[in-house]
C-alpha cells in the first residue's frame, strides 16, 4: 500500500511524527542516495514497522574543506528515491536542529582506535560519532542500519552508541556495482577513466585476498601489493593493511580478517574493505 511520506523539517516536527511510533528503523545518510543507500532503506522496511531516512551533510566530520564543499548534494532525486520506496519519513535537518547543545566533554577515540582512516583523517571519527550520538537521541530508534564499506565507522559507532543507547546497529553488506566498486556517493565526483581504474584496483584486490589464504609472510606480501598498486595506477595509498574483523587488531591470521585500503584518484579519496 502507499504511504504518505513525511517530510520533517525540524526537531519539533520529528518530535510530533515519532511520538506513537513503536518499532521505529532508522538510516543515517548524507544524501545523494545510491544502491548502497537503497539496500539499507530495503531491509529497514522489511525488518521495522516504519523507517525514517536522514539527510544530513554533516559538516564536523570533513577533516578537509574542499571535501565537504565538493561533497555531492542532490536533494531533489534523494526525495524521489525515498518516495517510491514508500519510506514513512525523511529528516532534513539543519545545523542547528542537530548541534542545539554543546557537549560537556569532546568526543575522544580510544589510543588503539587511530588506526587506518582514524590515523589519516584527524578529527573525522570524533565528528561522525558525535553526530551519531545527537541523531540517535533526537530519534530514538530501536534500529539503526549501516553499510560495511565504512567498516571503522560501523565498528567505532557500535561500540559507542551501545554504551549509551538501547538502539541496535545492524551492519549491512557493501554492494558494488558490475566492475565490483564499491558504491558511494563520492564515486560521482569520479569520470569514466576513474571508475574503470577503482574498479580494476577493486577487482585486484578481491583476487589478491582469495589468493592469501594459500600463502605465509603478509607482510611482505602487502607492501609488495601496495607498491605495485601505486606504480600501475598512478595513486596515493593512505594504507592497505590486513586487519581483525572484530577488533580491527593488525592480523596475519586470513581467517575472520579483512583487507583494508584507503587511496586517493586525483583528489578523491576512496576507501574499501575485502
Amino acid at each position: 500500500c502507499f504511504i504518505q511520506m513525511k517530510i520533517l523539517l525540524n526537531n519539533s516536527d520529528l518530535n510530533e511524527a515519532l511520538h506513537s511510533v513503536s518499532n521505529l528503523g532508522f538510516v543515517p545518510t548524507m544524501g545523494s542516495l545510491h544502491n548502497g543507500h537503497i539496500s539499507l532503506i530495503k531491509r529497514c522496511l522489511k525488518e521495522c514497522k516504519e523507517t525514517i531516512v536522514s539527510i544530513f551533510v554533516n559538516p564536523n566530520q570533513f577533516n578537509n574543506k574542499y571535501d565537504y564543499k565538493k561533497y555531492p548534494r542532490n536533494y531533489k532525486k534523494d526525495l524521489s528515491i525515498l518516495k517510491k520506496l514508500n519510506v514513512n519519513f525523511v529528516f532534513f535537518p539543519k545545523k542547528n536542529d542537530v548541534y542545539y547543545y554543546k557537549r560537556k566533554f569532546p568526543i575522544k577515540i580510544n589510543l588503539n582506535d587511530h588506526i587506518l582512516c582514524a590515523k589519516f583523517r584527524k578529527g573525522h571519527f570524533e565528528g561522525v560519532l558525535d553526530v551519531m550520538e545527537r541523531l540517535t537521541k533526537i530519534i530514538k530508534p530501536q534500529k539503526i542500519y549501516m553499510g560495511e564499506k565504512d567498516f571503522q565507522q560501523l565498528y567505532l559507532v557500535k561500540k559507542h552508541i551501545s554504551k549509551i543507547f538501547k538502539s541496535k546497529i545492524i551492519s549491512c553488506k557493501t554492494i558494488r556495482d558490475k566492475n565490483k566498486l564499491a558504491l558511494s556517493s563520492r564515486n560521482l565526483l569520479l569520470n569514466k577513466a576513474e571508475i574503470s581504474k577503482a574498479g580494476k584496483i577493486a577487482r585486484d584486490l578481491i583476487f589478491f585476498k582469495k589468493k592469501l589464504i594459500k600463502k605465509k609472510n603478509y607482510k611482505t606480501l602487502l607492501l609488495n601489493k601496495k607498491k605495485e598498486l601505486i606504480n600501475l595506477h598512478n595513486i596515493k595509498i593512505d594504507y592497505l593493511e590486513l586487519r581483525n574483523i572484530s577488533n580491527l587488531k593488525s592480523t596475519v591470521q586470513i581467517r575472520k580478517s579483512k583487507l583494508f585500503i584507503a587511496y586517493y584518484i586525483n583528489r578523491v579519496r576512496l576507501i574499501d574493505n575485502y
